[in-house]
């Protein structure tokens, strides 16, 4: 039996799609590649091939603590 295949479309951003270009060329992957290793580990799995955690309250503080930093930075780059 032939194998049926689909096409994905997705919506990334630019700089996103570049760096993971270069980085996955780097390995010798195409794009397509790793989308097919990541779509077969969540069939083989049932999982997502990645660990999602909600931050601690140190991490936490630290992003909050970088987005100040950079919304006074862009407050005195407007002025």
């Amino acid at each position: 039996m032939a194998a049926h295949n689909s096409i994905l479309h997705i919506r990334v951003a630019n700089e996103t799609k570049e760096r993971a270009t270069a980085a996955l060329n780097a390995i010798g992957l195409s794009m397509s590649d790793a989308v097919r290793l990541f779509l077969r580990r969540v069939v083989v799995d049932q999982a997502l091939p990645l660990e999602l955690k909600v931050p601690n309250a140190e991490t936490r503080a630290a992003m909050i603590e970088a987005d100040e930093i950079i919304a006074k930075r862009q407050s005195r780059r407007s002025v």
